[in-house]
């Protein structure tokens, strides 16, 4: 009988211990994220709102440079416009991980990228990988 009783107050021990060692790696990150790029090669700076709960992220960019179809007075096609809105997704493991942004785009136009992030005391720095090459510095807010 008692080392039964042992046995079960060993378990029961262990598992306190494991609860107590395991936390969710990204609760510091937890919040929303603000924050502005430079420009990158396309001179057109992002405005950048994240949100991360439990690790998940979610937010969007906005172009605040992107203009709306214009008037086409010489009958020649149009330049293609840049996306002006772009969703942000992922989870947020550890001090440095991936994003996906997908651009709001209509037609067979789809496009998206990898951003890496790391977080560094109160930001977070976000860069394209490709594209633009954009760094942001997000503060919470």
């Amino acid at each position: 009988m008692i080392r039964v009783l042992l046995v079960l107050l060993a378990c029961s021990l262990a598992t306190v211990a494991s609860a107590q060692t395991t936390s969710p790696p990204a609760a510091s990150l937890d919040g929303q994220w603000r924050g502005t790029s430079d420009g990158g090669s396309c001179n057109a700076p992002l405005d950048y709102v994240l949100t991360i709960e439990s690790g998940i992220v979610d937010g969007s960019a906005f172009d605040t440079t992107a203009k709306g179809p214009a008037p086409n007075l010489k009958k020649a096609p149009p330049p293609a416009p840049r996306p002006g809105l772009w969703q942000v997704y992922g989870v947020a493991k550890g001090n440095s991980f991936l994003l996906t942004a997908s651009a709001s785009v209509q037609g067979r136009d789809r496009r998206s990228t990898k951003l890496s992030v790391s977080a560094q005391g109160g930001t977070l720095t976000v860069t394209e990988s490709s594209g633009c090459g954009r760094t942001a510095r997000l503060s919470r807010g």
